[in-house]
């Protein structure tokens, strides 16, 4: 059972005492038989309201359970209530209020429940933003048949639900990987002249011309560079842009949740490679996360994403506090949907200190806002910085779509029955607390 405060019996019509005071006063000062039978009356079904009552106060319980304690936007939420009357009369009708904190779920129901008996029933929600919310508290409302007392319970119990933004498929973003031509750490015991050229890339200023492949600059009359085999990939390190001045789009049709989104799927993507992925934005508050590997970072992503909300810092604000910490060896993945172009000197400091950035630029157009990325494409073109365009479109993809946990999956069998084909991930209830 949850835990219950004092129960609270409150007299919906205050007059009634006096009334039958009044009466019994009557009574006795001029008896008459009419003061009699309305004292009767009244005082008796005033006194079978109160016993009525006050059974009902004793005697209802309410248990609340709850499925997953975290999801996904899109995820189905799903909860038990079951109410519980151990008086020896009924409870006609039963209000249960629900005072949760998550926009559009709202799991409040009117209810009857016989005495000696119980009444059990489900809710269903969808997760449809991201955040830390709280499932309860609950109350329950009631009152005997005739109307005269009412009766608050209330079950303070809550339980906090995590909603994390959910993890999309990008299979048209490639992360440029992080270092230099010829950087990286060698195989121990290989010396670098022992590392033999993979492949080849365009000179960029601070490259070592140790690492010029001349027999191709030559041929191209411009310069080229040995990218090596064995080096590893960098560290990505992911920049999201919450500047709430250039953010565009209302709910889940903003630029701020599709730049969270892209946040949350690279990271994972990063973290299933096996690399190491850190998070960096400044919204309302400052998230610093260094990268690191395993489901642990995920997580600790994840939830710092869940809880983002847009401020007043810029990304080249945001860049140039981030430069002493910035060296070679490192991806930087740029996610902002910021026009003006004016980040673009603080992220080309970063790249002469041998950052590797790769730069998701969101479509405001798409997003209803006006103005032009022209100029910004030009100069990211310009600086040979590779870059993607994020419209609207790509997270609208049917195969996008956030919202598996709690769901479930059916198939019909050769034989005509409907029988799971995938089962939510946690059947297990938990009493709230």
């Amino acid at each position: 059972m949850g835990l219950l405060s004092e129960p609270n019996l409150r007299l919906k019509f205050r007059l009634l005492p006096a009334l039958v005071g009044l009466l019994l006063i009557l009574q006795l000062v001029v008896p008459y038989r009419g003061w009699l039978m309305l004292l009767v009356g009244l005082g008796g079904g005033w006194l079978i309201s109160y016993g009525w009552a006050r059974s009902l106060a004793r005697g209802l319980r309410l248990v609340r359970e709850m499925r997953f304690g975290w999801a996904q936007v899109g995820d189905r939420l799903e909860e038990r209530f079951t109410v519980v009357n151990k008086s020896w009369l009924p409870a006609l009708w039963v209000e249960v209020v629900d005072h949760t904190s998550m926009p559009g779920y709202q799991a409040s129901r009117v209810t009857g429940v016989g005495s000696g008996s119980d009444n059990r029933w489900h809710t269903q929600g969808v997760c449809g933003q991201r955040g830390l919310f709280t499932l309860g508290p609950t109350s329950l409302r009631t009152s005997d048949p005739l109307g005269l007392y009412e009766v608050d319970l209330h079950y303070p119990d809550s339980a906090t639900l995590m909603v994390m933004p959910p993890i999309l498929p990008l299979p048209t973003i490639e992360v440029a990987p992080g270092g230099r031509a010829g950087e990286g750490r060698p195989r121990a015991g290989a010396p670098q002249r022992t590392v033999s050229a993979a492949s080849i890339r365009d000179y960029l200023p601070g490259d070592s011309l140790s690492w010029i492949h001349w027999r191709t600059s030559a041929h191209h009359d411009s310069l080229y560079v040995r990218l090596f085999e064995g080096t590893p990939a960098g560290d990505w390190w992911i920049f999201l842009d919450l500047d709430e001045r250039v953010q565009s789009g209302q709910g889940q049709a903003s630029t701020e949740e599709h730049g969270v989104m892209l946040a949350a799927s690279l990271a994972d993507r990063c973290l299933r490679q096996g690399r190491a992925a850190g998070l960096v934005t400044h919204g309302k508050e400052l998230v610093w996360l260094p990268p690191q590997g395993g489901d642990g970072q995920r997580w600790a992503i994840l939830r710092a994403l869940a809880l983002v909300s847009p401020g007043a810092h810029p990304l080249a604000e945001l860049l140039e506090r981030a430069r002493p910490r910035f060296g070679e060896r490192t991806s930087l993945v740029i996610i902002t949907p910021a026009r003006d172009g004016d980040w673009i000197e603080a992220l080309w400091s970063l790249r002469r200190r041998g950052a590797v950035p790769t730069v998701l630029l969101l479509d405001s157009l798409s997003f209803g806002a006006t103005g032009d990325m022209s100029r910004v494409l030009a100069w990211l073109s310009d600086l040979g910085i590779a870059h993607y365009v994020i419209t609207r479109d790509l997270l609208d993809r049917p195969e996008a779509r956030p919202g598996q946990r709690g769901r479930w999956g059916w198939r019909v069998s050769p034989l005509g029955r409907a029988v799971p084909a995938s089962r939510p991930r946690d059947l297990t209830w938990k009493v709230l607390s």
